[in-house]
């Protein structure tokens, strides 16, 4: 009976043993093993085999990505300004060992130091440029709990500034101005706008003068082409007509005469009632007539004695 007890004792020591010695990790996390009470290992996802009573798991880690919550705190602006601020800060455990060893709690490291940082970086800051640089205050709170944390084996993925919230007389106070600099860009546009306009306005009258100008130009260039080409015409004829009369001396008499014609011509087509058409050797008679006449009454006037 002893025997039998002494083997189900032995048994059973034998089970817990082989129990004690399966550990079964999750995918998504990370057992740190220490031996005799110094770090040995670091146990995956799967099964795992360990030494009961010699190997002791301490700490169980996740790989997965962890949100840590930056505690809302008032913060002043290098302006002066009091304000309000929380955060988040998104981080994932890339080194089991450091974080169990390096760090006692690698969260509230974190959440301190990213308090620390942000008091730091926002009292550098004017408070226009903490409203508006989130963007460049989110980067440099990465960077400098980036810095910090590769030391706890914890990658900073990223931060982000949830609420930025400013007294009540301050966000009236603002208000005011960015309505103000909204009037004031509106005048500066429309002034701006009325200036184009008259330069333009300016520019269209100057071209429309140099046009015109241009145009004036051109006719008068084309006037002149017209009455040097006239005159040259002219020349050209006088030159043909001179010739023709030295080398033909009835041309003379032929150019008078066509110019009796014409005369004629323009005379008959005439509408007035009170002329009088007489054949040419008439005329040179009648004016034959008239200056032997006036030849006449000379003579009698000068053979008159003198009073």
């Amino acid at each position: 009976m002893e025997v039998l007890i002494i083997t189900g004792s032995i048994i059973m020591f034998a089970i817990i043993i082989i129990v004690k010695g399966i550990e079964i990790v999750s995918q998504a996390d990370m057992l740190v093993i220490e031996r005799l009470g110094k770090f040995h290992t670091v146990l995956k996802g799967g099964l795992n085999f360990i030494i009961p009573i010699v190997d002791n798991p301490v700490n169980l880690l996740t790989t997965k990505e962890q949100m840590i919550d930056i505690p809302q705190q008032s913060v002043i602006t290098r302006d002066n300004v009091n304000i309000t601020i929380d955060g988040i800060v998104f981080c994932s455990v890339e080194d089991a060992q450091q974080a169990t060893y390096n760090v006692i709690d690698f969260k509230k490291a974190i959440t301190n130091l990213a308090m620390t940082t942000l008091r730091s970086e926002i009292g550098s800051m004017e408070l226009d440029a903490t409203l508006s640089n989130r963007d460049s205050l989110n980067s440099k709170l990465q960077t400098a709990l980036g810095d910090a944390s590769l030391n706890w084996g914890v990658k900073i993925t990223r931060v982000e500034i949830s609420d930025i919230s400013v007294p009540k007389e301050i966000e009236v106070a603002m208000n005011l101005q960015m309505q103000a600099e909204r009037e004031k860009r509106a005048k500066e546009t429309t002034a701006q706008a009325d200036k184009v306009a008259q330069v333009l306005g300016a520019e269209a009258f100057k071209q429309e003068e140099i046009l015109k100008a241009e145009a004036i130009e051109r006719m008068a260039d084309a006037k002149k082409y017209e009455e040097m080409a006239i005159a040259e015409g002219q020349a050209k004829a006088m030159d043909s007509i001179n010739t023709s009369m030295r080398e033909n001396k009835e041309a003379s008499e032929f150019l008078l005469a066509k110019d009796r014609i014409e005369a004629f011509k323009q005379l008959a087509n005439s509408d007035s009632a009170n002329k009088v058409i007489l054949p040419y050797n008439v005329t040179e008679m009648i004016g034959s007539m008239s200056v032997m006449g006036d030849a006449l009454f000379k003579g009698l006037e000068n053979a008159k004695p003198n009073a």
